[in-house]
């Protein structure tokens, strides 16, 4: 974490002491959160993330912001105070009122934290484990990002415990939902398959990108309910994220995992570069139009 921090209004130190133990939000994990990429000083694919946020909020009964330039203007902010811009950004909405543990004295109904990191070094591929009855796809928070995330982490050490990266979770029908902060694809030659949202899988933004923009001549990307032995027929299986992009894994826990379908995945992945390198530059444009209009 880079020493300044966003909470609310204000640029503070990461050492200040800002919060409050009464606001509900922090000893419940009542709140959503999102993590960015910022390339160039532009926060990637900011839509996403805020309808995401506003679509998670919503079903979690957290209060948001009105507006989506109200939360990229602060954001930006603390971009520009860690001169953080090529960095990891994590932004949290957290409910302050409600429940039996509310503090006295909080009046505001939420609270913006965010915070940027270096970027993450990622290894070359990764090996996953396998955990089952880990997403109840039935359930209607199935796929809400929501700061109550110590399942995720605690799964993910007991992963790296037993000598894996990351960990595929199934859900109770025993299908393939995603790992603990990735999604999931399986190459079949020309066909790129991702499980399906009702897998219990959160709509991550570079799974949406994949879905929705990305385009590689001769490649279609679309859901499918995948089985654990679908992993072992795949020519190539990748996860992705904001800040691991398209990570190919080299074994399955139990599977025999091939890489036949390796130039797929380096095509897709030049193909997701070139979006978000455009994305980046139109978004720098426009901001340099708005601030030579409004100066």
């Amino acid at each position: 974490m880079h020493s300044l921090i966003l909470h609310n209004d204000e640029i503070v130190g990461a050492a200040d002491n800002c919060t409050s133990p009464g606001q509900t939000g922090l000893l419940n994990g009542w709140g959503v959160f999102s993590t960015l990429r910022v390339r160039g000083g532009v926060l990637f694919a900011f839509e996403r993330h805020w309808d995401r946020l506003r679509r998670d909020a919503k079903l979690l009964r957290v209060p948001m912001p009105a507006r989506p330039e109200w939360l990229h203007g602060r954001l930006l902010n603390l971009v520009e105070a860690n001169r953080a811009f090529d960095a990891t950004l994590r932004v949290a909405i957290v409910r302050n009122q409600g429940g039996p543990f509310e503090g006295p004295g909080i009046t505001r109904t939420f609270d913006l934290i965010a915070f940027t990191t270096d970027l993450a070094q990622w290894p070359d591929s990764v090996s996953l484990g396998m955990k089952p009855h880990a997403r109840h796809a039935a359930n209607e928070f199935a796929g809400v990002k929501t700061m109550s995330w110590a399942f995720n982490l605690a799964w993910v050490e007991e992963a790296r415990e037993r000598g894996f990266d990351e960990v595929v979770l199934l859900n109770e029908r025993g299908e393939v939902s995603e790992c603990t902060s990735a999604n999931i694809f399986a190459i079949e030659g020309d066909r790129v398959w991702t499980p399906p949202l009702d897998s219990g899988c959160l709509p991550g933004v570079t799974r949406a990108i994949l879905l929705e923009e990305v385009r590689v001549p001769g490649v279609t990307i679309a859901e499918r309910s995948l089985l654990p032995h679908d992993l072992e027929l795949a020519e190539c299986v990748m996860i992705t994220s904001t800040t691991r992009d398209l990570l190919p894994v080299r074994s399955v826990e139990g599977l025999r995992v091939r890489e036949e379908g390796r130039p797929v995945r380096e095509a897709l992945l030049q193909a997701l570069l070139e979006f978000r390198k455009e994305y980046t530059t139109r978004a720098a444009m426009r901001a340099a139009v708005s601030q030579f209009t409004n100066g």
